[in-house]
């Protein structure tokens, strides 16, 4: 039995390197596009991936575009083409010779072998790559302690079969004595029994080798399945750092000189949307608008009516900027009278984003757990009510005759309240269930405001503003993002609703898409993208808004917003343009008429227009607002400490309060607590729900304090509004129903 043991195989470590059989390098032509045709590339074959460069020297820092072999699918064609299909795309390949063409089928298909038996886990201890020191040691560490427990168990059987056979030699001996009958049955059976204890020890030794040969066995499958994962994890890490330097840089070089790249807009289109798919997702969303605007000369000026030579029939005089102007002065004069004009300076903590965010790609932005380092001192309730910035603009609306003047004043509210954004990439604090948050400016400008967060999974958020100006705002905003690598892409999902008391007129609209971009490296910055409905349901008039996404090669001026706004008949009467970071302009419709062909053979409208009117104006930001996360002056006053609020209001979160106050290290401290108990009142909340069920008990979830869902009567929407009591229960300080949140 000694030797037996002594004869089992040694254990073969994993770990063992394994050679790069599959490297291949060289040029070949790759399809394009029908304009380019076959274009030459420079292609590495490498750890079953192929990938490939316009040159050589490119492989230092710019991948075109990279083919995992495992999954793709080679077809040999005619005259030294061959056919690449992976994840539904197909990559057309050309050779310059058969031989050349046969070298790269051939390697090829040996790159996909290898590259298939790592995937499936093959036994092949061949196939193993190397593994890190400290994987190794571990696993050459649970591998010695099997032996030697199985060494253990040897020395155990050998004392056993030694003391076995003398057991029996004794029985043996006794046996040959010829005793009693009854005396001879029972040595029989106790010799028995020592064969049979003999034969169990055996058993157990040979199943102790099979463990080991078993574990031996898992651990080489589960080294190669790591070492896979762990190769695509540090290829995909690279590519996508390489496009986040290669992002960098083209920024870098197109502000320092933006004219060199005007012209190479085209040049670099065709090539690069068929290799890169974030230049093609930038490209598919840049378009010019159908329409071409031109402005009429003075001979034109004479025929405006006194009501077209002030816009709006609000009594706006002729000098608009200049009213806006004294505007914006007289807001920013009471807010620096009553309210606080400054924060305490943001503290210069660094912190790597990347680190944090790279596991994070794909999922959802409110369910990755983040320190209050990424985070400004507002909530999301409180980012909200910040859209009320430019609320004159809904006042001086409320007095608009005409429906159509109205609705260029409500898109360019619509359009006013991206303005604060444009420096403000750090993330609000996500509201916890039942978290508040009013803004009361009645004295100031005539409204009051109040918001709940109604949902947490998925975070939604209920908003309601009264104005004394003649106008109530509603919305329901559920919010959806994504980090995507390069990028996170913030969703607002629902509509905002607008109805002025004088005339009925209900307007509905939504948001656009919020996308922070240069994740990985360089400076972060913010973009809003797509188009704006805004339908007036009482009258039927119309206005889309297009937000043109920001192209470093665009002619086009930056943040650009154009609309046309049309009555209920489609005709076009207003003609909508600036940009969201700085101002809007309207300019009334004279004549229209159909354009020479545009992009794909469509006409474009060409629309005379009289003199653009200014319809809002950016507010500047207060001194020192770099230092003070960008805020606005409204951002600055919105955390501001009140007295009389209910104990769920914004103002009362410790974390954020902490990090207002530059307390950061304490600030997260709160923010875990906060998160811990609200996990602790949801899983309450689902154990009642589960006990409710199984009693056969209706079971009803979670239910706003100030909020109820309704069906409105004109859209057919359901959403959550405003059910009333918050600012009675206010007067009368009686907040008994508010729950402790924080």
């Amino acid at each position: 039995m000694n030797e037996l043991v002594r004869s089992l195989p040694s254990p073969t470590l994993p770990g063992m390197h394994l050679p790069c059989l599959d490297a291949h390098k060289g040029w070949l032509f790759k399809w394009t596009n029908y304009l380019k045709g076959y274009q030459r590339r420079w292609f590495v074959l490498s750890n079953g991936l192929l990938s490939y460069y316009r040159t050589q020297a490119e492989m230092a820092h710019t991948c075109r575009g990279t083919i995992p072999l495992a999954t793709a699918h080679i077809e040999v064609g005619d005259t030294c083409h061959l056919v690449l299909t992976n994840g539904g795309r197909s990559y057309h390949l050309k050779a310059t010779s058969e031989a050349e063409c046969r070298g790269w089928v051939s390697a090829l298909q040996q790159a996909k072998a290898n590259a298939t038996l790592l995937m499936h886990h093959s036994d092949d201890s061949g196939d193993e790559g190397p593994v890190p020191q400290e994987d190794r040691a571990l696993t050459q560490g649970v591998l010695k302690t099997l032996a030697t427990k199985l060494d253990d168990l040897s020395t155990c059987n050998e004392l056993i079969g030694k003391h076995g056979a003398a057991l029996q030699r004794s029985l043996s001996e006794l046996e040959e004595l010829r005793g009693i009958t009854d005396s001879t049955d029972k040595v029989k059976a106790v010799n028995e029994r020592a064969t049979l204890f003999r034969i169990t020890s055996n058993a157990m030794i040979n199943a102790c080798r099979d463990f080991l040969d078993v574990a031996e066995s898992h651990n080489r499958r589960w080294q190669k399945t790591l070492q896979y994962e762990r190769e695509q994890r540090h290829h995909l890490e690279e590519t996508i750092e390489q496009l986040a330097k290669q992002h960098n840089s083209l920024e870098r070089a197109w502000r320092e000189n933006p004219t060199t790249y005007t012209g190479v807009e085209r040049s670099q289109e065709g090539d690069a949307s068929d290799e890169t798919d974030e230049a093609e997702f930038f490209d598919a969303m840049e378009d010019y608008p159908a329409f071409i605007t031109v402005t009429t000369t003075s001979d034109i000026q004479h025929k405006r009516s006194g009501s077209n030579q002030s816009m709006m029939s609000g009594g706006v005089p002729n000098d608009w900027t200049h009213n806006e102007n004294d505007t914006s002065s007289t807001n920013h004069m009471q807010l620096r009278r009553t309210r606080r004009s400054r924060i305490p300076d943001k503290p210069n903590y660094s912190l790597n984003l990347w680190s944090i965010m790279k596991n994070c790609i794909g999922k959802d932005l409110s369910k990755i757990p983040m320190p209050v380092n990424f985070n400004e001192p507002l909530s999301m309730l409180q980012r909200l009510t910040e859209d009320l910035e430019y609320s004159e603009l809904l006042d001086r609306a409320a007095r608009c005759d005409s429906t159509l003047e109205q609705m260029c004043l409500v898109a360019a509210f619509s359009v006013s309240s991206y303005s604060t954004t444009v420096h403000r990439t750090a993330k609000p604090f996500n509201p916890l269930l039942g978290e508040t948050y009013e803004l009361d400016r009645l004295d100031e400008y005539g409204y009051r405001s109040i918001s709940e967060q109604v949902s947490h999974h998925p975070p939604a958020a209920a908003h309601h503003v009264t104005s004394q100006r003649g106008w109530t705002l509603w919305q329901h905003i559920t919010i959806d993002s994504k980090f995507r690598g390069k990028y996170i892409s913030v969703m607002p999902l629902g509509n905002i609703h607008l109805q002025f008391h004088s005339s009925g007129n209900h307007y509905v609209w939504s948001k656009v898409t919020s996308t922070v971009h240069n994740i990985i490296v360089g400076k972060l910055w913010i973009d809003q993208s797509g188009d704006i409905d805004i339908v007036n349901t009482t009258t039927k008039d119309t206005c889309r808004l297009k937000f043109s996404p920001y192209s470093y090669f665009s002619r086009e001026v930056p943040r650009k917003v154009t609309g046309v706004v049309e009555d209920r008949e489609g005709t076009a009467h207003y003609i909508l343009s600036g940009t969201w970071d700085d101002k809007m302009e309207s300019s009334k419709i004279v004549d229209s008429s159909q354009g020479c062909g545009g992009s794909e053979g469509k006409q474009k409208t060409v629309y005379q227009t009289l003199q653009p009117k200014l319809l809002w104006k950016k507010y500047p930001l207060p001194d020192n607002a770099e230092n003070m996360h960008f805020f606005s002056s409204l951002a600055l006053t919105l955390n501001e400490p009140e007295e009389g609020v209910a104990p769920t209001d914004s103002r009362l979160r410790p974390d954020q309060r902490l990090m207002e106050a530059g307390l950061w290290d304490e600030a997260n401290s709160q923010k875990q607590r906060l998160e811990d108990c609200q996990r602790l009142e949801r899983k309450r909340r689902e154990a009642q729900a589960n006990q409710a069920l199984e009693e056969g008990q209706d079971i009803e979830g979670y239910q706003p304090l100030w909020f109820e869902k309704r069906t409105d009567e004109r859209t057919g929407e359901t959403t959550y509004m405003y059910k009333g009591g918050y600012w009675e229960a206010k007067e009368r300080q009686d907040w008994n129903q508010c729950p402790e949140i924080f």
